[in-house]
């Protein structure tokens, strides 16, 4: 129909001028609102959208088009719809509807989908088949030598073919078919469950690596080019670390011990002597309290256990509370070498049990900590320390600022979870400072807590496995403590940490001297190279810059081989760390951790390499406020920094395109696309920076409990406990309005058969959830409070398995969107002028944004 005579129906021009005042009503300008009235027009005169299939794909417009709003149009909504429809017909073929029958791709799709089904139904005919069962009961048939032999052979026979694969020169098609072949592989190796599936896939990681980097050493330098030739060294460096320490992480955590408790002998004079020592310096008695109350409560005879409250401040009031509790109060005259000689001071003048139990004094030990540890020693003889986890009951910056709190693994997670639980296979665990215990006798053969360095604990286990002592690590949390509070704190912690593995690496090199296994040796080396990452982390932050601003060619290949050996490298490493860390640390969070380090800890660690007898050791502070939300200018200036070079080279990209050699134009955009993932991560760096508000200096601990509420007049109310602090608990009532304000009630706690009163009083009442807090204890009631929540045996038990599993897809979404929310907070704390640029950056990326096609919200056959 001819546009003029479709408007001359009267009911047509009336139609689109209500559509017109309802779009100005909703307020579309005139441009928008007329430009969408052109294009109603021309949609009537040149498509039959009064047909039956038309009219169908009209009633389902909000499904199939959910980023175009019929009710507010924008002037390029044609363009929307024109990108939104060619998506729907190429990559969604399920949908079926009139758009089916223009799917060219439609048998294809669905092979592909026949594909994907059966992947996904990989683990479940596996588990049906018993085939991990099967396959390691078969192993474990053999005998050890054969065993031995058949490792052995398996071991030569897959070192010569990865040889081959890995120095086989190929060309680019022929680079191209072996790299999917592997990934292929991969695809169908990862879905299927155990540990040899596992191995499998550290072997084809290893294979993709191996290959990269040989191609890397072999093809890539350009020699003839003194500029490109310092940056590529400097960059196959920092990828040679990585490679290095990705291999050792691989052999450290490929067979987890998961070791269990050994019961105590059901003869309690058997039962050993323990110290339980809790040093403290300059944190508020409020923070110790709880952990002496739950030292109080622990399931030991009273008499075998001796409780020492270490201060290394010389506070009255913590002589008069350990006076007040009945526990042994100690502080020494001089304060050399912090923490470790505050320990040693208290074994040298009143320590004498044959145990000895050190505790962070935020930690808060579980009443059964010394009974799931303690059976371990008396098993075996040689046994010198068992470490458990560090669990932390408060969010750590990352998860505070971030909002991710018992929703993403925290930084520690990897570490808890699965590493020390891959060292205890080697006999490689070590002492972290806290929530531990140590054979007394192991202790004085090596001088007690070494004081050379600033990580005392992981250089005491280091001499301790030195004289032929053993380790061992519960994978069962039986402590909580507090996390830092600022990002500051933070960084001061883990720089400490850094500067002192670099000085145990320099002053008792676990790879040098006497005593320790090769396994052992590996396993230290791998703990302190990974606190030395922090130059390799800017090299990689900063690489994409040397050919964008000074035309060095770091890698020096065509584009298109760049991309094909850096990606199956990438992609490998990705899936492989998914699949053996997936519980503990989802993938591309660990660019975000080392990247809030990596400036901080680059000069320490360098520093400790060449002097490391300088620095000191730093306290971390615990139980502190944060009484604004605010952006911590001074943490963050690195990152800024960072983040304007990184700009300089998206400009000197643009440029290139515009006026290089268009022979070096895709080299460009692969230069490109690695700028802006080092500025996601950037902005992912400034979102920590911004400091969230902590105003509760008590934390709350979500829980589900039963409990009871006694009110005044003796009437009982079940109720679920929610959640709980030292000083107020949260309630849930099965019903609203059956407490008021301020109403004087007791709370009713079972531990064990034994039920616990507690006075308090209703502080507010949300409907059926109640905010209580707890009157005046006594110290009895204190105890027992804390032993009835903090205390319990199993508080902890499912915290540190309550993450989902790692997709990889998900997380790098999720980091694109943290690094995107990092921008819109830096424009929200900043200058005026920064914040108008980032305004207008910000409203011009959503523009963009706003192309992009979506999955359909609701689609219907």
């Amino acid at each position: 129909m001819n546009p003029l005579r479709w408007l001359l129906i009267p009911p047509a021009r009336q139609a689109l001028s209500q559509r017109y005042q309802a779009w100005r009503r909703n307020g579309a300008s005139r441009l928008a609102a007329a430009i969408q009235c052109l294009w109603i027009i021309l949609g009537w005169s040149l498509l039959r959208l009064e047909t039956p299939g038309w009219q169908t794909i009209t009633e389902r417009r909000r499904s199939l088009y959910p980023q175009i709003s019929p009710e507010r149009p924008r002037p390029a909504d044609a363009l929307r719809y024109l990108v939104q429809t060619l998506w729907l017909i190429l990559f969604l073929p399920s949908i079926r509807s009139e758009r089916q029958r223009f799917n060219a791709f439609h048998t294809l799709s669905r092979w592909r989908q026949r594909v994907i089904l059966w992947l996904d139904n990989l683990p479940r005919h596996a588990e049906r088949k018993n085939l991990r069962q099967r396959s390691e009961g078969r192993l474990e048939q053999l005998s050890p030598a054969v065993r031995k032999l058949l490792y052995g052979v398996c071991a030569i026979v897959g070192t010569v073919l990865a040889i081959l694969c890995i120095s086989q020169p190929f060309d680019l098609f022929t680079q191209f078919i072996f790299v999917m072949l592997l990934w292929a592989v991969a695809m169908v190796v990862r879905r299927v469950p155990g540990r040899l599936s596992t191995t499998m896939l550290i072997v084809l990681s290893l294979t993709v690596s191996c290959r990269y980097l040989w191609w890397r050493y072999t093809s890539t330098l350009n020699w003839d080019d003194p500029l490109s030739l310092t940056f590529g060294l400097m960059l196959i460096a920092a990828e040679t670390f990585s490679w290095v320490v990705l291999v050792l992480g691989y052999f450290q955590t490929l067979w987890p011990l998961n070791r269990q408790p050994v019961s105590m002998p059901e003869d309690i004079s058997r039962w050993p002597t323990v110290d339980l020592l809790v040093p403290t310096y300059n944190e508020p008695l409020s923070v110790v309290k709880p952990t002496i109350y739950a030292a109080l409560g622990l399931d030991w005879p009273c008499e075998k256990v001796c409780i020492y409250l270490l201060d290394d401040g010389n506070r009255a009031e913590f002589r008069e509370f350990a006076d007040s509790v009945g526990i042994q109060y100690i502080a020494r005259p001089s304060h050399e070498h912090a923490k470790a000689g505050n320990i040693n001071h208290a074994l040298r003048v009143a320590c004498r049990s044959e145990y000895v139990a050190i505790f962070d004094c935020d930690h808060v030990p579980t009443r059964s900590f010394l009974q799931m540890t303690m059976g371990w020693f008396i098993k075996e003889p040689e046994l010198a320390m068992l470490q458990t986890p560090h669990q932390f009951f408060s969010p750590d910056p990352f998860e505070r600022n971030l909002g991710r709190f018992r929703r993403t693994p925290n930084e520690g997670t990897l570490f808890y979870g699965l590493v020390q639980d891959g060292n205890d296979v080697w006999d490689a665990t070590f002492f972290c400072g806290s929530c531990a215990v140590i054979r007394r006798k192991a202790l004085d053969e090596v001088g007690g807590i070494a004081v050379e360095t600033v990580t005392e604990d992981a250089h005491t286990s280091l001499r301790m496995h030195r004289k032929g002592y053993t380790s061992a690590y519960i994978r069962i949390p039986q402590a909580a403590g507090l996390a830092t509070e600022s990002l500051s704190a933070h960084i001061g912690q883990r720089i400490r940490w850094a500067r002192g593995m670099a000085q145990i690496f320099r002053l008792d090199n676990p790879l040098l001297g006497k005593g320790l296994k090769l396994v052992q040796r590996l396993c230290y080396a791998n703990a302190m190279l990974h606190f030395l990452s922090g130059i390799p982390r800017l090299i990689f932050l900063l690489a994409p810059l040397a050919f964008l601003l000074f035309h060095a060619y770091i890698i020096f290949a065509p584009a298109l081989a760049i991309a094909i050996y850096v990606l199956p490298h990438m992609i490998h490493t990705s899936l492989t760390n998914s699949r053996i860390q997936g519980r503990y640390r989802h993938s591309f969070w660990s660019d975000i951790y080392e990247t809030v380090l990596a400036w901080y800890i680059a000069r320490p660690t360098t520093v400790a390499l060449f002097n490391p007898h300088k620095g000191k050791f730093n306290v971390t502070a615990k139980g502190g406020l944060v009484e604004n939300q605010h952006l911590d200018w001074v943490i963050t200036r690195p990152y800024m920094f960072l983040v304007l070079l990184n700009l300089a080279g998206v400009a000197a990209a643009i440029w290139r395109i515009s006026y290089g050699p268009q022979t070096e134009v895709l080299t460009v955009l692969v230069s490109l696309i690695w700028v802006f993932y080092n500025m996601i991560i950037l902005g992912g760096a400034v979102a920590v920076s911004v400091e969230a508000r902590q105003i509760r200096e008590s934390h709350r601990v979500e829980i589900a409990m039963p409990a009871a509420i006694m009110r005044a007049d003796g009437h009982m109310l079940p109720c679920t406990l929610r959640d709980y602090s030292d000083a107020s608990v949260g309630i849930e009532l099965r019903e609203e309005g059956l407490l008021q304000d301020n109403e004087q009630i007791f709370l009713l706690l079972k531990r064990g058969q034994q039920e616990f009163s507690f006075p308090c009083y209703v502080q507010r009442v949300f409907g059926r959830r109640i905010g209580i807090s707890l009157k005046a204890l006594t110290t009895k009631q204190n105890i027992e409070f804390i032993q009835c929540t903090f205390a319990r045996a199993d508080t902890w038990a499912l915290w540190q398995d309550g993450f989902p599993e790692d997709k990889p897809m998900q997380s790098l979404a999720d980091i694109m969107l943290l690094g995107f929310k990092g921008y819109i907070r830096l424009a929200e704390y900043g200058p005026a002028g920064v914040r108008r640029l980032f305004r207008l950056l910000t409203t011009f990326i959503l523009w963009i944004a706003s192309f992009f096609p979506k999955s359909p919200a609701k689609l219907t056959t």
